[in-house]
């Protein structure tokens, strides 16, 4: 644990937080993709198998279930919470995710650092996180208009993801053995996926204006 870890767990967890109360609070899921997550669901559920093997520390047992239990609930309320379900966005979350699926788990069966069960599953998860953002992305540029909550929600998102590669700098400058360059490389790509929308949240924060992504 080091301090940008810390802060881009953090983050990670107001990013879901942000999400919960757009839901909970407007009863509306609109300029949310369900697709995405879905995605973040497998992500977790995926990563996260060593819970019914290994115990590292309180904290990181508790951090995986808020984020298992928090995609799930997501994915139900988006699917089937009687009110919520009416605002989604179906006509513009029309992102072929199984595409991300299907590409990620070949590859994590290819590129691993080990060949066990956990370790491909972790590969896959890595990879598909890198990738799950974009039909969340895909769906913002095609309504154009991102309401406050929807644009802070992937703003934290963003910046989660950029806290970790902080994180993995100071670990290989001060772990002498650090090798998980698949993480390293994955969360390069991915936020690299978020410099669009940087760019435009940049803007509209400084201008004090909404936010809006070119169509």
């Amino acid at each position: 644990m080091n301090i940008f870890r810390l802060a881009g767990d953090m983050t990670h967890l107001m990013s879901v937080l942000v999400l919960l109360l757009k839901i909970y609070a407007t009863k509306s899921c609109s300029g949310i993709s369900l697709k995405t997550q879905e995605l973040y669901a497998i992500v977790f559920l995926a990563r996260y198998l060593d819970l019914f093997t290994d115990f590292i520390s309180l904290y990181n047992t508790v951090m995986k279930l808020v984020f298992i239990g928090s995609s799930l609930a997501i994915v139900w309320c988006m699917r089937y919470h009687r009110v919520v379900r009416r605002s989604y966005d179906r006509e513009l979350d029309t992102f072929r995710y199984w595409i991300l699926v299907g590409g990620c788990s070949v590859l994590a069966l290819v590129i691993h650092e080990k060949f066990t069960l956990q370790e491909v599953f972790w590969a896959f998860s890595i990879y598909l996180e890198a990738v799950a953002i974009l039909p969340q992305l895909v769906l913002l540029q095609r309504s154009g208009n991102v309401d406050n909550l929807t644009g802070q929600y992937v703003f934290f998102l963003g910046a989660y993801r950029a806290f970790y590669i902080l994180n993995w700098i100071y670990r290989y400058l001060t772990e002498p053995h650090f090798t998980r360059w698949i993480s390293c490389v994955s969360g390069l790509v991915q936020t690299a996926l978020y410099a669009d929308f940087f760019y435009y949240y940049f803007i509209s924060w400084k201008n004090n204006a909404k936010l809006q992504l070119p169509a």
